[in-house]
């Protein structure tokens, strides 16, 4: 297949870049998902033997992370953070806000696949809490205005603007 043939050549070019050929391993992984949108068997047989190891091995480090989607996720997904900071400012409140928006549960996805709801551990910006991610963007201070006017960017295919602080 033509699709796999070149993607094979752009793994081989990011671990020729490695000492360790297993080093290259969360970038193909990467790689994978975003050619595919989340990470397919084939896509993870395919970096185990471009690495030289198993697809056991590739799956159990892909488990690890919640950025690498093992199964098929809406073109925007909101990782939702619940630790103590975001949940002493209001995380609660804004996972309630967003299942009660979308119709779904965390680790499902609208039927539309335009949203994917994830309730994750730390995002890292504690300070700025109540947050999520919206794919690769931060989103922070969260309350019901802002997740309006997210979900409506969403919703219109602009997403939120990774200039804009929300």
């Amino acid at each position: 297949m033509a699709v796999e043939t070149t993607l094979r050549e752009r793994m081989e070019v990011i671990t020729a870049r490695f000492p360790q050929p297993l080093s290259a391993l969360i970038p193909l992984l990467y790689l994978v998902q975003e050619q595919y949108g989340y990470l397919t068997r084939g896509g993870i047989e395919l970096a185990a033997e471009v690495l030289g190891t198993t697809p056991a091995y590739v799956d159990s480090v892909a488990s690890f992370y919640t950025m690498l989607y093992r199964q098929p996720v809406g073109k925007y997904v909101l990782q939702v953070c619940t630790t103590l900071p975001c949940a002493l400012l209001g995380a609660d409140e804004v996972l309630a806000y967003l299942e009660e928006k979308l119709g779904i549960k965390p680790g499902e996805t609208t039927n539309d696949q335009i949203f994917t709801l994830q309730k994750v551990e730390c995002l890292a910006a504690c300070h700025r809490a109540p947050l999520m991610m919206v794919n690769d963007v931060y989103t922070v201070r969260l309350e019901r205005a802002k997740l309006d006017v997210i979900l409506d960017g969403c919703q219109h295919g602009t997403g939120p603007d990774p200039d804009q602080i929300y």
